[in-house]
């Protein structure tokens, strides 16, 4: 039955995705393939913004973090507020600059604001390498799912590699629009779901209501609710939490797919509108918290030692088959949807940013086959990733947002100072990922900044060494500046 369920709400969104896409969609363009033809409205944006904010990670990973140390998980109210008041500035100059000169991929900005189509190739790969890490995210949710929810029905490779197909299908032929369609159902399911599990998970681990279950969580494992949780070892206290929030929000619009899907939005009221509300959308999470505290009451074992599968665990034993179904098809639609995105930005980015400066004659409909192919090879990596890897879906989310911080001063910068210039971004990206990634960086950090996340400082290092580059290099072209400097003629709402 479970296995009924899932399978039957998974298909009917893929099929339903797939037929509203072609049933929108005008003719198979580059630009209606991987920006809906920039017709979003406030309603379709809400999903797909909410789409790609509230991924399986949500549900899983902060649920988990919540079962395995406390109050860390609290991360995740701290860092949507924060992106949401950054989101509510940067997006609408994204979708100005994105409208004003026919931008597509992030790489294209980096490109036509620097004046520079190679530091497009090099944003463009390391956009890529952080996708296909989110990816995995997604990748390593459903396989989770599928061991445990639903039993020995697949083995591990083949779970893990039906869900990157089915990623594919959501926009393999439509594109964006098909995606959102997922996005809107996904959402609408797993509010009812959370909803559904919080108000009926007290009685089922000998609480009396839902905030008796924080008082007893409290009763068992003191200090639970407050920082650094149940693993001071961890170093997760508040100078963790106020640190690894500023990466996330920080680099959360620095991601490719977000800021593609910024270029997607019909204006920028729509986008305005969706920042000032969305943040009420993260009291979400306190539902979430409570489901992992519930499984620590509960008793379950991950089967992991990183507690990714605590959620799972304690719906697959306390719960009756149909609502099993029911969970097992909403967190396949929340890592499917967001998924389908990521590889539909991978594939736009190779397409215009990697392989059109190889081949400048490469046509549209070129660019658009590329992108399809670009996006199945690179599902297949992502699949490779995944397999064996059991870290914590926190963990691999902050490696993604550190990764991609690297960009983050390029474009920051590229709204706030004239004189920013690409071999200044160039150099922050290659010296913050020094500051990452090299051994040396990391035992000083450890020493000098203790509990600090790495990518935080990382970001910093690499705006430091771009502002300073920049001021001994020739500044950029008055043309090139203009693509990041908002000008009052354009009107902000398309008619």
């Amino acid at each position: 039955m479970a296995l009924g369920i899932a399978v039957a709400i998974v298909l009917a969104t893929v099929l339903g995705a797939i037929a509203y896409g072609r049933r929108t969609a005008a003719r198979p363009t580059m630009a209606g393939w991987a920006v809906g033809g920039r017709r979003f409205g406030p309603v379709l944006f809400w999903f797909m913004n909410a789409g790609e904010i509230y991924t399986i990670f949500a549900l899983l990973g902060i649920s988990g973090y919540a079962y395995a140390l406390g109050a860390p998980a609290y991360l995740a109210f701290t860092s949507v507020s924060l992106s949401y008041a950054l989101g509510y500035w940067l997006m609408p100059k994204i979708w100005q600059a994105g409208r004003r000169h026919d931008l597509l991929t992030q790489p294209d900005f980096f490109a036509a604001r620097y004046d520079a189509p190679w530091l497009g190739v090099v944003t463009g790969v390391v956009g890529i390498a952080a996708l296909v890490v989110y990816v995995q995210i997604q990748l390593v949710s459903l396989r989770l799912i599928v061991d445990i929810a639903l039993g020995d029905v697949l083995p591990e490779w083949a779970a893990v590699a039906i869900g990157a197909a089915l990623m594919l299908a959501f926009v393999m032929t439509v594109g964006l629009r098909s995606a959102a369609f997922s996005a809107a159902v996904k959402d609408v399911l797993v509010v009812v779901l959370v909803v559904g599990l919080a108000v009926t998970v007290a009685s089922r681990v000998g609480a009396a209501s839902m905030l008796d279950v924080f008082r007893l969580v409290e009763e068992r494992h003191p200090g639970i609710g407050s920082l650094p949780g149940l693993q001071p070892e961890a170093h997760t206290d508040s100078v963790w939490l106020m640190t690894s929030a500023l990466t996330v929000a920080l680099g959360n619009w620095v991601f490719p797919h977000l800021f593609q899907m910024s270029f997607s939005a019909r204006s920028a009221t729509a986008i305005r509108r969706n920042a000032v509300w969305q943040p009420l959308y993260s009291l979400s999470y306190f539902f979430i918290v409570l489901l992992g505290f519930a499984a620590l009451l509960a008793g379950v074992q991950p089967t992991q030692s990183n507690a990714n599968d605590a959620l799972v665990q304690l719906v697959a034993t306390t719960y009756p088959p149909w609502a099993v179904g029911v969970f097992a098809g909403t967190s396949f639609l929340l890592a499917l949807a967001p998924g389908s995105v990521l590889l539909l930005t991978v594939g736009s980015i190779f397409a215009r940013n990697v392989l059109r400066p190889l081949r400048p004659a490469l046509t549209d409909r070129g660019a658009l086959q590329a992108s399809r192919v670009a996006m199945v090879v690179l599902a297949g990596v992502a699949v490779w990733l995944t397999l064996g890897d059991d870290a914590s879906l926190v963990q691999i989310l902050l490696y993604a947002y550190a990764a991609i911080g690297m960009l983050a001063p390029g474009v920051f910068l590229a709204f706030l100072w004239r004189r920013t210039t690409a071999i200044g971004v160039l150099a922050g990206i290659v010296v913050g990922f020094v500051a990452l990634l090299a051994p040396f960086a990391s035992n000083l950090w450890a020493v000098a900044l203790p509990n600090w996340e790495p990518g935080l400082i990382a970001m910093a290092i690499a705006a430091v060494v771009t502002v300073a580059v920049s001021m001994l290099t020739r500044p950029p072209k008055a043309a090139a500046v203009a693509v990041g400097m908002p000008t009052p003629a354009v009107a902000e709402t398309a008619r």
